[in-house]
């Protein structure tokens, strides 16, 4: 098993930027694809990217394609999740979880989760 703990939310302005990190213990991290995923208040988990083990291959959803950027170094056991251009509608609670890429965004279907780090964005 592995334990993806979440770091760097925080309050944000719109347009800034902010990286969260995602460092795991237990487990072989390198083994796992890494996923974020993000929750607003009132709403549906939401996939924001993927990271397959190697990190040779990336997915995003179109909501953040082009302003978000997932990386990792396994030598630190880390998966990053690099946030620019925030928007308000960004503010939510960032969730990494490790499982398989191949599970897209079917939240379900990955086994590890951190607790989340809350992001907020304000106009």
């Amino acid at each position: 098993q592995v334990h993806p703990v979440e770091s760097g939310g925080g309050l944000v302005q719109a347009e800034g930027s902010l990286r969260l990190s995602c460092a795991a213990s237990g487990g072989t991290f390198s083994n796992y694809g890494v996923a974020w995923f993000r929750q607003a208040p009132g709403k549906q988990r939401e996939f924001g990217a993927c990271i397959s083990w190697s990190g040779g291959s990336t997915t995003y959803a179109d909501s953040v394609k082009g302003r978000f950027t997932i990386s990792r170094d396994n030598n630190k056991k880390t998966v990053y999740l690099q946030m620019n251009s925030l928007k308000p509608e960004d503010t939510a609670v960032y969730y990494c979880a490790a499982g398989t890429c191949m599970s897209g965004a079917q939240a379900a279907l990955y086994p590890y989760w951190g607790q989340g780090t809350q992001v907020t964005v304000s106009s």
